[in-house]
């Protein structure tokens, strides 16, 4: 895929619209989680430290084309300047004279934040119009939010058909660690794939298929697979209705030489709460007023001897409820022997997706994989082979040329 680099455009002096993912979770008015304000700040760094006027364009929640004050980005123009470590401006919209006007009186190196992009109709409609506007101000566009690259939206495809455009580092950093872990992977390539449901997950089971060598099922939906195959799990959550697709996802996955690793013991519980009474037994095992809510201690051990011959491994979703104690064992030991395996060089490990992110943090590895996508929505079409609009633009762009 080709696309353009900060490593190839000069900044200084130019009027640089930074596409950031800003949409940071906020509880009572208070930033919880600084990590996608943290992922992009090496970019607005190194422009302004290049000389070029920053202007960051970011959405903020869902407020349907209209203005709402508590989903305003003012506050997190606050933390965007603290973890900078430098001032940052807040500009009161995204388009029009205010902007206009404040982007006018910068100087080089300057950072500034317009208002969320989503209180205009015209950037979820991706309006031309509205993209001509968020152009005006800029002489060239920086996209550094994969996270928002399966949206074809106005500052995140539109405004990139209108100026010379370029991949940030962060954007960059994300389509290397996804071709190496994918397109152009080391093999045996494996992929650990978690979740409730096989309904919301299809079209990624389908192209894992076709491009992993072992694929790991966990969580609920692994349950889907063994009943599928006529076991009695009990009480434990799954699909019925999924049971012939499961099947056939199963013979196409033989057909195409990609081997499905399933748990073959489970911990069971009589109910689903912190610290409840559980047992492990065979899959076969499992007792009719029982569900089962992780996989056991053979499945651990079964997973990590598979690990241990993969040269590279894409992960997306838990193996158990691992957000109630002791249904997240099963996650935190298989996370560790993939941090271990990272960190000796024998295994090059890509996560993402929300629950992922959450479960690698929860068992202290997050930052002992090789990538760790922060990104939801955009992660998870990616891996289901789709194409991202906010990526396309820049490849379709011959790497950043713009249109007239």
């Amino acid at each position: 895929m080709a696309y353009r680099t900060l490593d190839e455009v000069e900044v200084r002096g130019k009027r640089v619209l930074l596409r950031a993912d800003l949409n940071v979770p906020v509880h009572n008015g208070v930033i919880t989680d600084t990590t996608r304000i943290e992922r992009v700040v090496p970019t607005i760094r190194e422009l302004s430290d290049k000389g070029a006027k920053v202007i960051l364009l970011s959405h903020f929640a869902r407020p349907k084309g209209k203005v709402v004050p508590e989903m305003s980005l003012e506050p997190v123009s606050v933390a965007v300047a603290k973890v900078l470590g430098r001032p940052v401006g807040f500009v009161h919209d995204c388009i029009g004279p205010k902007v206009t006007e404040a982007v006018g009186a910068m100087q080089d190196g300057d950072v500034v934040l317009l208002e969320n992009t989503r209180f205009h109709a015209g950037e979820e409609a991706n309006d031309p119009a509205f993209a001509k506007a968020l152009a005006e101000n800029g002489d060239l566009y920086v996209d550094d939010a994969f996270s928002a690259a399966h949206r074809a939206h106005a500052s995140t495809e539109g405004v990139a058909r209108l100026l010379p455009s370029f991949a940030g580092r962060l954007m960059q950093a994300e389509l290397s660690a996804l071709t190496a872990a994918l397109e152009c992977p080391e093999r045996p390539v494996g992929a650990i794939i978690g979740g409730s449901k096989i309904s919301t997950k299809l079209d990624l089971l389908g192209n894992m298929i076709e491009k992993v060598d072992v694929l790991f099922i966990g969580g609920a939906m692994a349950n889907t697979f063994l009943a599928a195959q006529g076991y009695n799990l009990g009480k434990s959550l799954q699909e019925a209705e999924m049971h012939d697709t499961a099947r056939e996802i199963a013979k196409r996955a033989k057909a195409k030489g990609c081997d499905i690793v399933l748990p073959v013991d489970a911990v069971v519980a009589r109910e689903f709460k912190e610290n409840a009474e559980t047992q492990i037994c065979p899959i076969d095992q499992i007792p009719a007023d029982a569900m089962m809510l992780d996989v056991g201690p053979k499945t651990i051990e079964l997973i990590s001897k598979r690990l241990a011959s993969l040269k590279t491994l894409v992960w997306n979703g838990p193996l158990g409820a691992f957000e109630i104690a002791p249904f997240d064992k099963g996650t935190n030991e298989v996370a560790k022997v993939v941090a271990k395996l990272t960190d000796e060089g024998k295994l090059r490990s890509v996560a993402g997706g929300g629950d992922t992110v959450s479960a690698l943090k929860h068992a202290g590895v997050a930052h002992d994989m090789s990538y760790v996508s922060t990104a939801g929505g955009a992660f998870l079409e990616w891996l289901e082979g789709k194409l991202l609009p906010g990526i396309i633009v820049l490849s379709e762009l011959g790497g950043g040329l713009g249109l007239e």
